[in-house]
């Protein structure tokens, strides 16, 4: 009989190493992608009239970024637990090159970089920044820099989970109503990777981190 063997936290090693697997993919292939961004590709798309969902896409989801990469800051060296190690990590590395390859295509349309103070009008329901979907409060991130152990890990998966799912809304609407292919292939894969990650989560919270 087979025998499936567990990390320090109690994961199945299988998961984790479809987790990495996948992982490694993802960031590959977001990387391939956004090299259109800095080669020749990026100025002939440019030469394309970006819409309010390009524009307002890749500014909110930057900001948007910004957030789960300090998540992942607050709980990556922590002891925590293997899963979460791994998640945060990984998370940590692909958002930090889609969120340079958004400021790139951003400088590159001749739009700003800096944090808006209002976001998703893009998608028709305005709101100030802090109030945009999937964000911790920030006593929730206060909480989840002050926690420790399992139960930090725990705040950690509730925290992006919730971040996931308001992303990958935003990336879908982008997916259906940008105009630049490169803007709707990046929402995409964002969704895509997102939902993946919503997967793991679910079974960790279910598991190891009940």
């Amino acid at each position: 009989m087979r025998r499936t063997t567990r990390t320090d936290d109690g994961a199945p090693n299988t998961a984790r190493r479809s987790f990495l697997a996948f992982g490694a993919l993802a960031v590959a292939g977001t990387a391939l992608a956004a090299c259109t961004a800095t080669d020749s590709d990026a100025a002939g798309e440019s030469a394309e009239t970006p819409n309010d969902t390009d524009i307002g896409f890749f500014t909110d989801m930057a900001l948007h970024h910004e957030q789960a990469l300090a998540m992942c800051q607050r709980v990556i060296g922590r002891d925590n637990g293997d899963s979460v190690q791994s998640l945060a990590a990984d998370i940590l590395q692909n958002q930090s090159f889609e969120r340079g390859v958004m400021h790139t295509w951003l400088t590159v349309w001749g739009e700003s970089t800096a944090p808006p103070e209002t976001v998703m009008g893009w998608m028709g329901m305005e709101m100030p920044a802090a109030e945009m979907m999937g964000l911790a409060t920030d006593e929730q991130m206060s909480s989840l820099a002050t926690a420790t152990g399992i139960a930090q890990g725990r705040l950690f998966l509730t925290l992006m989970r919730a971040h996931h799912v308001g992303g990958v809304h935003m990336a879908e609407m982008a997916t259906e109503n940008a105009a630049i292919a490169n803007v709707r292939t990046t929402a995409e894969r964002m969704a895509t990777i997102q939902n993946y990650e919503i997967g793991i989560i679910d079974q960790l919270v279910a598991t190891t981190y009940a």
